[in-house]
């Protein structure tokens, strides 16, 4: 569908009229102004740096795709594809909302034995993308990308590679090569969790390094990057002239044995870091103190219900932005449960559990007002979206699926925000 009869659609305009200044006045008085959502997916399987035993077909999706989102309904409007054969699986968004970067889950690039990432410009009009230039990402299997505050330079976290990297982003929005690649060493986790559910059979990653994610602190002044089969979690000084991380006083903490931290998310007071364990199962409160870069470990609970037992993989973790609640998901088990946090002291307790409607949700993501949920359902290849009650914390099924092959995350970009230059 050409993107401008898609916006029609969604705008309830019949397609092939102008979008007149009337019609964008009323679609933003009902709260329908236009959204893009950008969707990363797998298309190709990491043959080289897996055991040769496995036989991975390629993924089933087809690049990033963009989706034109109703804000009243929640429904996601197909605007395009960008295609691509490496697995673009995690996307950023930069803060002026024109230029998207992607990272490349593959293990070759150029001839080395590294993935890549991708800038593109991103159609103010349009939401539609135009490459502007791939790099190496300094490690094989590049799973997550942030940019840091100042919109100077981009931090990848390399799966497979063990590594993390920064690396700059130049005045037009390209991406220069890393100007700093940091290599997890030392002991590797045992593959049995220790918080592991009865029964459990979960192993996936403690058999070398696994950089896994890679984020700027609230104060910017220090980046967080976990390593799920050293069970850590690392903190670095970062210097954003030079793009170049340097030791913390307090340079990690480690999770249990085996468990495998796989994501976290911040507080909005910035003072309290939830984060989630892939193999364990579990959602751990940190004490933040920004001043230090110090995490402090004060409750772990289970992400699943009471009285589960079995597999199961945890993916993505949220804090809602008004700070009431975190979002846990459990692949396997196939659900989002929801916690309620204590305004006084950062504690967690159980609300309940949502199912997500598909096989392996990787990742979700609320959209700009929060009153969404959108799931992506990795091994069902379909992403679905939840309506979210703000003050119970609670997700309803819309009844909306969208086909997207593979899909591993979603990011929102409003097209009629106006641009911000980063700082």
């Amino acid at each position: 569908m050409h993107f401008k009869t898609a916006l029609a659609l969604a705008l309830c305009v019949p397609a092939g009229l102008p979008r007149t200044l009337e019609a964008r006045n009323a679609a933003t008085d009902i709260g329908q102004s236009p959204l893009i959502a950008y969707v990363g997916t797998f298309s190709s399987p990491l043959k080289d740096v897996l055991p040769t035993q496995v036989d991975l077909p390629p993924g089933n999706g087809r690049g990033i795709h963009w989706f034109i989102v109703d804000r009243i309904t929640g429904a996601l409007t197909p605007g395009g594809v960008f295609e691509m054969g490496t697995s673009p699986s995690h996307l950023a968004v930069n803060a002026a909302g024109d230029r998207l970067y992607s990272t490349n889950e593959t293990d070759r690039w150029n001839g080395t034995a590294e993935g890549s990432v991708s800038a593109f410009s991103i159609d103010r009009e349009s939401g539609a993308l135009t490459l502007l230039n791939t790099v190496g990402s300094g490690g094989a299997g590049p799973t997550y990308i942030s940019l840091s505050p100042g919109g100077r330079h981009a931090l990848v976290a390399n799966y497979f590679g063990g590594s993390v990297a920064s690396l700059p982003i130049l005045s037009d929005g390209r991406i220069g090569a890393p100007v700093d690649v940091k290599i997890d060493e030392g002991d590797i986790g045992p593959t049995r969790a220790t918080n592991a559910p009865p029964g459990s059979f979960a192993f996936s990653g403690h058999d070398r390094t696994h950089a896994h994610m890679i984020l700027p602190d609230p104060t910017g002044e220090r980046v967080l990057h976990v390593d799920l089969a050293q069970d850590r979690i690392y903190v670095w000084k970062f210097d954003d002239d030079s793009g170049r991380l340097f030791p913390n006083a307090f340079p990690s903490v480690d999770l249990p044995p085996g468990d495998g931290p796989r994501h976290f998310s911040f507080h909005p007071n910035g003072h309290w870091m939830y984060s989630i364990q892939e193999e364990g199962s579990t959602v751990v409160l940190f004490d933040y103190d920004g001043r230090t870069g110090r995490l402090s470990a004060r409750q772990t609970i289970s992400s699943l219900p009471p009285g589960y037992a079995g597999s199961n993989f945890c993916s993505e973790i949220l804090v809602s932005d008004d700070g009431r609640f975190v979002y846990a998901g459990n692949r396997l088990h196939d659900g989002i449960a929801v916690f309620a946090i204590d305004p006084d002291d950062g504690i967690m307790s159980f609300v309940d559990e949502f199912w997500t409607r598909g096989d392996y949700p990787r990742s979700f993501e609320f959209d700009p007002t929060g009153r969404f949920l959108y799931s992506c359902n990795q091994r069902a290849d379909n992403i679905v979206a939840f309506s979210v009650d703000r003050e119970t914390g609670s997700l309803t099924f819309t009844g909306r699926y969208t086909p997207v092959g593979n899909p591993s995350c979603i990011v929102f970009l409003d097209l009629d925000a106006p641009q911000r230059i980063s700082e």
